[in-house]
């Protein structure tokens, strides 16, 4: 078998999860296989940030070890985390080593130019890190992105468009939240029909660079489009 790049995979913290007994560190089965589809070796890293602050000297060295990084969804960034003086009552699974270690993460790829595949959370993470905000939450039922596949149109001749082969997706999200304030530097390269930013892009980056708001893993085992983000980051790593 050939080398298989090492794609970093924070973990997400669990309460609980049916095959164990104890609080738990996890990443979605159909995050992971979509990795290993695309030839890459998915790694899990465990999220260090003991009491809500990251070493950037260790994120640093720990990431110098991969070839790739991958910002998984997960629970709601801590609003101040983006300047907000109070949070909404929608706000749930708050964890703030979990937000350092994700936010230094993110900080220390852009920098150095590790590739990096933001999703769901993990588009918040890099909007967060470059200055953005985020609505804390999109309305309740009717208006929320929860268990919706919905098309998302995608911007002529942005990179996603190249990746995925088209300017249409039918994309699979899982979202309450979505960005505000887009982050510096960041473009705009996708949209739901209500105008909701799906993807975003940035020009100019270090290294390779792309952020879906939704889970482009639900659907990569059945659709070929979603399954080239992963063998895109993939490449990049390689």
């Amino acid at each position: 078998m050939n080398h298989r790049p090492l794609i970093a995979v924070p973990a997400r913290f669990a309460a609980s999860t049916s095959a164990l007994r104890h609080a738990a560190e996890v990443n979605a089965r159909a995050l992971i296989e979509a990795v290993w589809r695309a030839g890459g070796e998915p790694v899990t890293l465990h999220p260090h940030a003991p009491g809500g602050t990251a070493d950037p000297a260790e994120v640093a060295a720990r990431l110098a070890r991969f070839d790739a990084l991958l910002l998984p969804g997960g629970g709601d960034l801590a609003p101040h985390r983006y300047g907000a003086a109070d949070a909404h009552a929608a706000v749930y699974d708050v964890d703030e080593e979990q937000d350092a270690f994700d936010l230094e993460l993110a900080r220390r790829a852009l920098a150095d130019g590790v590739p990096l595949l933001a999703v769901c959370r993990g588009l918040q993470v890099v909007n967060t890190v470059l200055g953005g905000t985020l609505h804390q939450d999109m309305g309740g039922p009717g208006r929320e992105h929860r268990h919706v596949r919905q098309p998302v149109a995608l911007t002529p001749g942005s990179a996603l468009a190249a990746i995925t082969g088209g300017e249409r997706v039918e994309a699979s999200c899982y979202h309450h939240q979505r960005v505000d304030r887009l982050g510096r530097g960041l473009a705009v390269t996708g949209r739901a029909a209500d105008g909701t930013v799906e993807a975003v892009e940035l020009p100019g980056a270090k290294g390779w660079f792309t952020a879906v708001q939704w889970h482009p893993e639900d659907t990569a085992h059945e659709d070929p489009a979603q399954q080239r983000i992963f063998d895109a980051l993939v490449r990049a790593a390689g």
